[in-house]
């Protein structure tokens, strides 16, 4: 609700990696929409995959996360899984964030993968050995909330945002 007190603290943190979980078997599912139209173009077209496909592909990608999140949050305050575990983000008036603050909140969020996936090509890692470092990062990035003031995750802190419990509906 528009006006929440900006010392609310976070739901809990089991709570709010559970639908972290949630939200990545979703974003799964979406990220192989533009897999399929890639493989599909690739064989229409007889091309074979590149290295600057694949970049192409990862950038389509980043784009459709980038689009689902921002029209989420800054329309209804909230994704299906933030909805199953009654949680909602929120801007510094109480209220789902603007498109604007949205699109930071996403940007500032790629620091959950972006630093361990940055490490892992840099150093020719392996997959598993680049997919075992942005797990820690997972990790880290989680616990790192658990400093912030008001246990709020510290990409909320850059954008301006802050989660909040949201009351289930009430039975009619």
């Amino acid at each position: 609700a528009a006006g929440a007190p900006a010392c609310e603290r976070a739901p809990g943190l089991a709570r709010r990696m559970a639908c972290f979980v949630y939200e990545g078997m979703l974003l799964f599912g979406l990220g192989l929409i533009p897999g399929a139209l890639g493989a599909i173009y690739m064989a229409a077209s007889g091309h074979n995959p590149t290295p600057a496909s694949d970049s192409v592909l990862r950038i389509f990608t980043l784009a459709a996360f980038g689009i689902y999140f921002v029209w989420f949050w800054s329309q209804r305050g909230q994704t299906l899984p933030m909805q199953t575990w009654h949680i909602r983000v929120v801007g510094p008036d109480g209220a789902p964030p603007r498109p604007a603050r949205a699109l930071a909140r996403f940007a500032a969020a790629c620091l959950w993968f972006a630093p361990a996936s940055v490490l892992a090509a840099l150093s020719g890692w392996t997959r598993w050995q680049g997919l075992a470092a942005v797990a820690g990062g997972i990790v880290a990035w989680a616990l790192l909330a658990l400093m912030h003031p008001q246990r709020q995750f510290w990409h909320d802190a850059i954008a301006g945002t802050r989660l909040l419990a949201a009351q289930p509906p009430r039975p009619r």
